[in-house]
C-alpha cells in the first residue's frame, strides 16, 4: 500500500495535467475522459463535461505518482464545491538540489514563490511555492536525513 497526492479541479484537470506533466518532467501520463463510458441516462453529463478528465496519473522522478481529476458541475452538488486552497500540500523531498531548481522553476512559472529555493541549515536545497493553480508545494532535498536524525521516534505495533 502507498498513499499518493491527489488533485482534483472544476474543468481545469486538462491543463493542469498538461503543466504539471511538463514540470515535473514526466516518464509517463495516462488519462482517461468521462466520455470513455456510456452515460447513466438518469445522471447524464452535458457534452462540456464529457470532455474533461474523469481520471490521470503522472509519473516521475522514478516511481512518484500524481493524480488529477475533473469533477463536473454536476457532480458537485453532491461531491462539494472544488476550491483553491492550503489543505493539500505536495512536499518533493530527497532529490538532487540540481532536480529541486528545475522543477521549482517549472511550477513557479505563474505562480507565487513563498520561499526561495535555498540552503538552509537542515537542507541543501529547501523551498515553497504556490503553483499557478493555488496548490502549494514544499522542497526539501534532505527531508529524509533531517527524520532520522532529528526526529522523536515512535514505534507501532500492529
Amino acid at each position: 500500500m502507498k498513499a499518493i497526492t491527489y488533485l482534483q479541479f472544476g474543468g481545469k484537470a486538462e491543463e493542469a495535467l498538461a503543466f504539471y506533466a511538463q514540470a515535473l518532467q514526466a516518464d509517463s501520463v495516462a488519462k482517461v475522459k468521462f466520455n470513455a463510458f456510456v452515460q447513466n441516462p438518469d445522471f447524464p453529463l452535458m457534452e462540456a463535461e464529457q470532455q474533461m478528465i474523469m481520471e490521470s496519473r503522472i509519473e516521475f522522478m522514478e516511481g512518484m505518482v500524481l493524480m488529477i481529476s475533473d469533477v463536473p458541475a454536476s457532480m458537485q452538488a453532491v461531491t462539494g464545491e472544488v476550491t483553491k486552497g492550503t489543505n493539500v500540500l505536495i512536499s518533493i523531498i530527497d532529490a538532487e538540489p540540481e532536480k529541486n531548481q528545475q522543477i521549482f522553476e517549472k511550477l513557479a512559472e505563474g505562480g507565487k514563490v513563498i520561499m526561495p529555493l535555498s540552503s538552509v541549515p537542515w537542507s541543501a536545497s529547501f523551498g515553497m511555492i504556490i503553483d499557478r493553480f493555488g496548490v502549494m508545494w514544499k522542497f526539501n532535498s534532505e527531508a529524509s536525513k533531517f527524520l532520522d536524525g532529528f526526529a522523536d521516534k515512535t514505534k507501532i505495533n500492529n
